[in-house]
């Protein structure tokens, strides 16, 4: 079988080949006859078909040049029309109310021909990067689309340019959706040239404001604040707050501040301005302009400074103007940012404590803006706190206290002529920074002291003024002293080894990690992050605790930082969700 298919497909390929000689032959007739016969030349209407359908090299050209020089005398005419019509817009005074809307029924009886071109001179931003030139052979009809009516200024308008009508789209863009804050020009600082520092290797940058990584600069406060216009010094009130009753609390949430990316390890409020301060893990400072009713943001972001590498512990205001932010994280260095300036420092060294300060993280800043209180690192013998000079950070001398496990805490006076430090271990010591030593010693009667915080008012001159001394623990008992008994009638020191406190606060069961009294110390904040809306406040002339708040739908979650504002109406709680909310404290 397979022999006979091949045969038969043999005899069917003879078959389809026996006629092919003679179409070659055919066609090799027909070709000697053509050689002989001339090519006809192409009429004018031929010509002209080519010309439509495939083009013409020379009126391409010339069409090409015809879009990238345009008459310049009627192109400034035109221009100068539409610069008149763009100025007569904002007079509409002199207008008749019939003139200034007209119905819109659909597409006019207007010439198509009647192009509307638009003004040569219409990139405000500066000249554009790339122009096509078919977008002024571009006829678009604004009557004839239902979508399109709204771009015509007046009712007579159909037909503008490609150009004209980019613009019309753009403009109809922008006022549906207004510029934000943060792309207007005014908000771009100019590009600053690199500065040789030996904080060159640190980098910082900002979402507000473009900071190379290598510059160690921001904008000056004045420039953060130019457009905030509600933001002005809040002068200190002569007459007194009133007093606060120590049975309820009259406190209202207010909006919160937009969440942050990480939790939040520290807040502090500035001195003469409504600004937060906040930071924490994610290597970020914020500054909040607080106003809760500004619109569309409450309390808006006025900028944010990233540190890379350095996941940010404890950063403060410098009081009493406020002009410097000093912040550092677990490193062996902190920062210091002058806002006047704009320019970061950088400290990487306390000269003849290296081995005592091998981290910066925990530090506090004396209310009279002259020193800074460093914990050191260092456990030997107790611990250390080294103070330097605010202004040019420089050591000046260390206080050490005995006991084990080094500091857990350190406080100010309210004068910064001295500061008060727990150790681990219970011991409390008051150390002077005029004798450098300690004035008195004692301990503590909790167990585990973890912080430690002052204020209050009338207290002993010769302990910086400050009445109340409370103190938290490992166990969450949190002991008030007051410092009154701490004097005689004479007004001389007798602290005993073991004073009594005035009340204790059994509230929690867990560390306290915070611990904030209010500037006119009426109010005392104490709270634990180990619970969720761990927080309490506290009337200390009565030494009560409020019982109607924080209640079981008060959103506090984690407490990791608490403070208080500079007319003691404001309290901010920050958690480990990275949210700031904030309370009005009404009297």
């Amino acid at each position: 079988m397979p022999r006979q298919r091949s045969k038969k497909l043999s005899a069917s390929q003879k078959t389809v080949q026996e006629p092919v000689p003679a179409i070659h032959n055919e066609d090799e007739q027909f070709g000697s006859d053509n050689e002989d016969l001339e090519i006809l030349e192409k009429d004018a209407q031929e010509e002209e078909l080519d010309k439509l359908v495939l083009g013409d090299g020379s009126a391409f050209m010339a069409q090409l040049g015809g879009g990238m020089d345009v008459d310049s005398e009627e192109g400034s005419d035109v221009a100068e029309e539409l610069e008149d019509e763009n100025d007569g817009e904002g007079g509409l005074e002199g207008v008749d109310d019939a003139d200034l809307f007209f119905l819109d029924s659909g597409p006019s009886a207007v010439d198509p021909s009647a192009l509307i071109l638009g003004s040569d001179d219409d990139h405000e931003g500066g000249a554009p990067a790339w122009e096509d030139s078919d977008d002024e052979r571009l006829a678009v009809s604004l009557a004839g689309n239902s979508r399109l009516r709204k771009l015509r200024v007046n009712e007579d308008e159909d037909i503008v340019s490609g150009r004209e009508y980019t613009k019309r789209l753009r403009r109809q863009f922008e006022r549906l959706n207004p510029v934000p804050e943060w792309a207007l020009p005014s908000a771009r600082p100019a590009k600053r040239r690199r500065r040789s520092s030996a904080a060159s290797d640190s980098s910082i940058s900002s979402n507000e404001m473009d900071v190379d990584d290598s510059d160690l600069s921001t904008l000056p406060l004045a420039r953060l604040l130019q457009d905030a216009d509600s933001l002005t010094r809040t002068p200190v009130s002569s007459t007194k707050r009133p007093k606060l009753r120590p049975e309820v609390l009259d406190i209202q949430r207010s909006r919160d501040i937009p969440s942050q990316p990480s939790s939040i390890s520290s807040l502090s409020f500035h001195p003469e301005y409504p600004v937060l301060l906040s930071s924490g893990p994610a290597s970020t400072l914020y500054l909040h302009h607080i106003a809760p009713n500004a619109h569309p943001t409450p309390h808006p972001l006025l900028t944010s400074v990233h540190v890379r590498h350095t996941p940010i512990h404890t950063s403060s205001f410098l009081y009493p103007q406020g002009d410097k932010i000093f912040f550092a994280g677990r490193r062996k260095y902190f920062h210091v940012w002058d806002l006047p300036s704009g320019n970061i420092q950088k400290v990487t060294r306390v000269y003849g404590q290296k081995e005592e300060q091998k981290s910066m993280e925990r530090f506090k800043l004396s209310p009279c803006g002259r020193y800074m209180a460093l914990i050191g690192s260092s456990r030997k013998g107790g611990g250390t706190v080294n103070i330097l000079d605010a202004n040019s950070t420089q050591w000046i001398a260390t206080a050490r206290i005995e006991g084990k496990n080094g500091v857990a805490d350190l406080a100010w006076w309210s004068d910064g002529q001295g500061l008060t430090i727990v150790g681990k271990g219970g011991e409390v010591g008051e150390w002077s920074v005029e004798s450098r030593s300690y004035i008195a010693r004692w301990i503590d009667d909790g167990y585990g002291p973890t912080v430690l915080t002052l204020g209050g008012k009338h207290g002993p001159s010769s302990l910086g003024g400050d009445r109340w001394v409370v103190i938290g623990s490992q166990s969450g008992i949190v002991n008030i002293y007051d410092r009154k008994t701490f004097t005689s009638p004479k007004g001389e020191l007798t602290i005993p080894e073991r004073p009594e406190p005035k009340r204790s606060f059994d509230q929690f069961t867990k560390p306290i990690s915070n611990l904030e009294i209010s500037p006119d110390g009426q109010l005392l904040a104490f709270s634990t992050k180990w619970k969720a809306d761990g927080l309490r406040l506290a009337h200390l002339p009565s030494c009560t605790v409020y019982k109607n708040w924080p209640t079981g739908n008060t959103p506090l979650g984690r407490i990791t930082a608490v403070a208080f504002g500079r007319g003691s109406d404001l309290l901010a709680v920050g958690n480990e969700g990275g949210n700031i909310r904030l309370f009005d404290i009404r009297a």
